[in-house]
């Protein structure tokens, strides 16, 4: 993906930081608009199609987990990566589970953050926007249809939207059934590392897809203790 085509929400109420992050992104070739409250980073948002929204969980007027709820229930496509304080742990799963896709933690470093913005881009590319650009290439997993190009997880004719993380770890187990996955290994597929906080980002999201494949009794994702998990599909 060509990065001066790429349109990039920032919203973070810190004056200076917030200067220096768009002047970095704007020195590699990215399009940034900024906010420095929730109600302007929707408005924003709202207003124009974007490849990224960078998010500060403290924000005036709506902090950030409001604004991304709201986001999530127009567009599951657009990738979330929150900005959040070293000390605030729970703020990161928090993030994680109202549907943000990774979080970047305070202080952090101008090449840390690009690098996980290129990341989401380059792995976008996989789930293409554009309707004639897509394969649309279907899983069936027990009663379900997995379709990824659309991140859609479909039970009895019902859609459940899916976000770009879900997408991928998703399509990860569908691709290795019965598979034990041990946990570096899923880490580094899905999020590109492997360090202590993703894996706790990565308990999040297999939580999430308990609930979305608890309808079909023949699937279960098992926790191999101390090693990773399984995508258990009954035969």
């Amino acid at each position: 993906m060509d990065n001066h085509i790429c349109r990039i929400l920032l919203v973070e109420d810190d004056q200076a930081l917030r200067f220096i992050i768009k002047d970095n992104l704007e020195q590699n070739n990215f399009r940034v608009d900024v906010a420095d409250d929730g109600e302007e980073a929707l408005n924003l948002f709202s207003s124009a199609e974007h490849a990224i929204v960078v998010l500060d969980v403290m924000l005036p007027k709506k902090d950030g987990f409001t604004v991304a709820k709201e986001i999530r229930k127009t567009d599951n496509k657009t990738p979330i990566l929150f900005l959040t304080a070293r000390s605030m742990t729970e703020d990161k799963i928090t993030g994680l589970t109202i549907g943000g896709d990774d979080y970047i933690t305070k202080p952090f470093s101008m090449e840390e953050l690009i690098l996980k913005i290129k990341i989401f881009l380059k792995r976008s590319e996989v789930y293409p926007r554009n309707q004639a650009q897509q394969k649309h290439d279907e899983y069936k997993i027990g009663k379900y249809t997995f379709i990824p190009d659309e991140l859609s997880l479909v039970f009895d004719g019902k859609h459940k939207r899916l976000t770009l993380k879900e997408a991928e770890l998703i399509r990860l187990f569908a691709n290795n059934p019965n598979k034990v996955l041990d946990r570096s290994e899923i880490l580094n597929n899905v999020w590109g590392a492997d360090d202590y906080f993703l894996g706790r980002s990565l308990d999040v999201f297999i939580s999430r897809l308990r609930k979305y494949f608890k309808l079909d009794p023949d699937i279960k994702i098992q926790n191999i203790h101390g090693i990773g998990f399984r995508f258990h599909l009954k035969k």
